[in-house]
C-alpha cells in the first residue's frame, strides 16, 4: 500500500482488531485493519490519533455498526487515487454485492481484460479502503480465500465474509 496524504486519523479497537482510519479534507482516504496479533503488513503498530476531522467519528461509528452485523452499508464520503487500471478494478470490486464474492478472473472479465487475473489481484491488494471497497469479497477460483493482507489476513477475510452472510440472513428476515 502506498503512503497517502492525510490531515487526521483515528485508531480504535474492534472485533477485527485495531483499525485506523485516515482522512483528508473530510474524506476517508485510507483504512488499515491492523488486527489483534499484528501479523499483517502493518506490522506491530497502532498509529496515535492525529488531527481533527468530522469524518472520523462518523467512520468509526459506521464501521463498528457494519462489523457488528447491524448494517449492510458503509455510506461514507471517501476518495482514492490509483493507476487507471487500479481504479477500474476498485470500481468493479465496489459493485460486488453485500454477502457475495467474485473471483479475480471474473473481475478481469468484467473490466474487459480476461487475461489479467494476476494484475487484478495486485490491484485488489493495493486497495487503500478495505471494507469500503470490499476487497474481502474477492476470492480465488473455487471460492478459495487467498491473498488477503488486512488484519490477520485470510482469518480476517473469512471473519468479514461470515459477518456479512450472517447479517444478510438476519436483516432479510
Amino acid at each position: 500500500m502506498k503512503n497517502i496524504e492525510f490531515d487526521a486519523n483515528l485508531s480504535f479497537k474492534s472485533s477485527l482488531g485495531w483499525i485506523t482510519v485516515f482522512s483528508r479534507a473530510e474524506k476517508i482516504v485510507q483504512i488499515e485493519i491492523i488486527g489483534s496479533s499484528n501479523k499483517g503488513p502493518c506490522g506491530n503498530r497502532v498509529i496515535p490519533n492525529f488531527g481533527k476531522s468530522k469524518a472520523l467519528p462518523e467512520a468509526k461509528a459506521k464501521i463498528l455498526e457494519y462489523i457488528s452485523g447491524k448494517s449492510q452499508y458503509l455510506d461514507l464520503n471517501f476518495g482514492y487515487e490509483g493507476t487507471e487500471f487500479q481504479e477500474k478494478v476498485w470500481k468493479q470490486v465496489f459493485k460486488i454485492k453485500f454477502g457475495q464474492t467474485m473471483t479475480y478472473s471474473e473481475i478481469a472479465e468484467k473490466i474487459g481484460n480476461p487475461g489479467a487475473a494476476r494484475a487484478v489481484g495486485t490491484a485488489v491488494g493495493s486497495n487503500p479502503l478495505p471494507l469500503l471497497i470490499p476487497c474481502h469479497r474477492v476470492v480465488a477460483a473455487g471460492n478459495k480465500l487467498t491473498g488477503y493482507f488486512a488484519g490477520e489476513g485470510i482469518e480476517t477475510q473469512q471473519q468479514i465474509i461470515d459477518i456479512e452472510r450472517a447479517s444478510k440472513k438476519g436483516l432479510s428476515k
